[in-house]
């Protein structure tokens, strides 16, 4: 009954998410302000998420859809690198949700008492990108040491799966490049400042939805070196009902055709989503 009600929700999320658009450090949903008088009107309640750049691309649906539930709510999502989002926890930057890209650093997190329990809630795998015209003719993930490469640090999740890659590959990385995030990779593929650059599939495929494209190679192994995107509410979150929620729909059967629409892979995929290419 939990199931089918949240994919109802799901559904009107889709309606919702038509003419909303969010941005990043910003919320996703609506809330009212203050009164004129001082008093505060009536509003959702706000949980703050400290999300992986990877995970980026779900923020308008899921902010939707929070706000459809019996006691909406409105999500504000910061997005950076998984070792960055843990040292704002540490600094004391405020936030009551968790979303990193990868077990390591959920699990960094629980050792350190930043977070309560990391729950698994989707999959994501790797590939190699290179501007369309492919400029270092690359054919295949054997062929970087021919390219201006950029890949994540090796302290980032990204980094760390592509170093596996490259292991599993028997292929030398030689990056003329590191850098903190998914996300500044795939800029400097977009730009021509790279060859070519490991990053999510996800990743390549948001850059196809926003109208810049870039040609896809798959890496071999991929599937074995998959990262676990994990959700957790943390130790000093304002708002837990709500944050417990939140994490509780990240891994729900509800929600896993969202995740595969924007190309992961959820750990309790509906039918639809198994079926996503």
């Amino acid at each position: 009954m939990h199931r089918r009600f949240l994919a109802c929700l799901l559904c009107a999320a889709a309606l919702i998410t038509g003419c909303h658009n969010s941005t990043d450090a910003s919320p996703a949903g609506r809330s009212t302000g203050q009164t004129a008088g001082g008093q505060e009107s009536t509003r959702a309640s706000e949980v703050t998420v400290f999300a992986a750049a990877s995970t980026r691309v779900i923020t308008d649906k899921l902010g939707a859809v929070t706000q459809t539930l019996p006691d909406p709510f409105t999500v504000r999502v910061s997005n950076a690198g998984s070792t960055t989002l843990l040292q704002q926890l540490r600094d004391g930057a405020p936030a009551d949700v968790l979303i990193v890209a990868d077990e390591s650093h959920m699990r960094q997190a629980e050792a350190e008492g930043l977070v309560t329990h990391g729950e698994a809630v989707a999959n994501n795998t790797m590939v190699l990108v290179t501007p369309p015209d492919n400029p270092a003719g690359i054919r295949d993930f054997s062929d970087i040491d021919q390219a201006q490469l950029v890949v994540c640090a090796p302290e980032v999740p990204c980094g760390a799966v592509a170093a596996k890659l490259a292991a599993a590959n028997n292929v030398a990385l030689q990056p003329v490049s590191l850098e903190q995030s998914v996300s500044d990779v795939v800029g400097k593929v977009i730009t021509g400042e790279a060859d070519a650059g490991i990053v999510y599939a996800t990743d390549a495929a948001a850059a196809a939805k926003s109208g810049k494209p870039l040609r896809v190679i798959p890496i071999p192994h991929a599937a074995t070196f998959a990262n676990t995107i994990m959700a957790a509410v943390t130790t000093t979150a304002v708002n837990q009902q709500a944050a417990s929620q939140l994490v509780q729909l990240l891994g729900d059967t509800a929600f896993a055709d969202v995740w595969a629409e924007f190309g992961f892979i959820p750990v309790n995929p509906t039918a639809t989503a198994a079926a996503t290419p």
